[in-house]
């Protein structure tokens, strides 16, 4: 099998894999939540505390809508990372055809549906009628630019799957410093308003999506697909559809425990929906390590358990636990001690003290809870990329339920201090759930698959549904 530019994450020293992949995939992120932060900081700098709320009452619909297609397009490339972990290239040409195709048209699917019903959503969110139609405004644009970010995503998620996780880095790179640009032209120049910054994301994302595919049209020879893989199969998709769509609806489940903390929010007024924007903002900026832990822990375990090497992913997430246990100190020690000035990027405190002394208590308060984060984030997406998507989706329905009920009971009982637990309380409940499923899963694996190692044929997207 030819791998130029990829990486076989089955051979060498777990660390040193995990480090080296996860490296390129934390630049990416991080340029990634600039996305997110230059939108925001422009908006709440140049735009003022009301719009900046506008644009943070669509966080969680956001999340709901496009964390489906980001789940869908993760669960796609795990079959293929798979298949390459088993080193069938056959296997990898016909799920890299079906992943292609499944996600070109759900992502068209998705688009037209949440721009016709993004307004309704919002007024089902208790969004405030002040902010309102600036909010419609925003994730109306984003919405419609489903396919764009979808493009971006499948293409990264495919090049992952295959061991490369610089590719994607470097065109995400070139395209956060084009939102930048973009930003500061439309709203200041142009007078976009918050438009101006949603048309800055969805051009940046179909930039970089577009960089991607070129590449993997020109260096990867592996994704050369002759005429005869570009074949539609019932059987393959149903089974790319049983991966992705649990993948897909995990991420929705757990926004919709995001929804209902973003309406109790909402019922708080103007002020906290601000608090929260900003600091939900650099929230995401500290979890961009545990994000790169977790994506390079499914590639990771994924190619592992096509080669069914079971130790390999035990090792990584030792390897993975230990970094992110020791970041998540760190992190949180730089909260505490800079989370006024950090916010200040956001919300200027001499004309809004109010806000930001309610987003200090968010951010710090959240800060206290990374180490179940990542725990979250590593073992989830390693039952992932072996395959138990619908396991992981269980895990989704942990982080709703512990949500909703902050949502409906905290929150009305204490105020806003009650919403800053809403996201640990999801993270702990979650880690309950996932700790002995991983390990039952490694049992279930030990017992039924290692027996077979010498039997595993090509069949590399389908035996872990059978084996569970």
């Amino acid at each position: 099998m030819s791998r130029t530019l990829t990486r076989d994450l089955t051979e060498g020293r777990p660390l040193k894999l995990i480090v080296s992949f996860a490296l390129p995939l934390l630049f990416g992120v991080l340029f990634q939540q600039l996305y997110s932060f230059v939108d925001t900081a422009i908006v709440g700098r140049f735009l003022g505390a009301e719009r900046l709320a506008a644009v943070g009452a669509t966080g969680s619909v956001n999340f709901l809508v496009i964390g489906l297609c980001l789940g869908l397009c993760s669960g796609f490339s795990i079959p293929i990372a798979q298949a390459f972990g088993a080193k069938d290239e056959r296997e990898v040409h016909r799920c890299t055809w079906h992943a292609i195709v499944l996600s070109g048209v759900l992502s068209i699917l998705f688009a037209v549906l949440s721009t016709v019903l993004c307004k309704p959503m919002l007024r089902l969110m208790n969004t405030p009628e002040e902010i309102i139609d600036s909010s419609a405004s925003y994730i109306g644009i984003i919405f419609a630019a489903i396919p764009c970010c979808v493009l971006y995503n499948m293409a990264s998620g495919i090049l992952r799957a295959l061991g490369d996780s610089r590719t994607p880095v470097v065109f995400l790179i070139l395209a956060s410093l084009l939102n930048i640009v973009l930003d500061l032209f439309l709203i200041i120049a142009c007078g976009m308003d918050v438009a101006g910054a949603a048309v800055a994301t969805a051009v940046s994302q179909l930039v970089a999506g577009i960089g991607c595919v070129i590449v993997m049209r020109r260096r990867f020879p592996i994704l050369h697909l002759s005429r005869e893989e570009r074949h539609l199969d019932p059987v393959l998709a149903r089974r790319m559809l049983g991966t992705g769509l649990p993948m897909g609806l995990q991420f929705s489940i757990t926004a919709i425990g995001s929804v209902l903390i973003q309406w109790s929010v909402n019922g708080l007024g103007v002020n906290a929906v601000a608090a929260v924007s900003g600091a939900v903002k650099l929230s995401a900026f500290f979890a961009c390590f545990y994000d790169a832990l977790a994506s390079t822990m499914a590639t990771y375990a994924g190619q592992n358990m096509g080669a069914r090497k079971l130790d390999r992913i035990n090792q990584g997430v030792r390897c993975t636990a230990i970094l992110g246990v020791v970041y998540s100190a760190l992190a949180f020690g730089v909260v505490a001690l800079f989370a006024g000035p950090m916010l200040g990027l956001f919300i200027d405190a001499n004309a809004a003290p109010e806000v930001t002394a309610m987003g200090i208590r968010y951010l710090t308060i959240n800060a206290a809870f990374y180490i179940p984060l990542l725990f979250v984030n590593i073992l989830r997406l390693s039952i992932q990329g072996m395959g138990f998507t619908r396991v992981a989706m269980l895990a989704g329905m942990s982080e709703m339920v512990a949500r909703a009920a902050v949502a409906l009971f905290l929150v009305p009982a204490v105020g806003f201090t009650g919403a800053c637990f809403a996201s640990p309380a999801a993270w702990v409940l979650a880690d309950l759930f996932l700790f002995p499923c991983y390990f039952q899963i490694m049992r279930i694996l030990r017992q039924r698959l290692l027996p077979e190692t010498e039997e595993y044929t090509n069949a590399a997207c389908t035996p872990l549904h059978r084996a569970a």
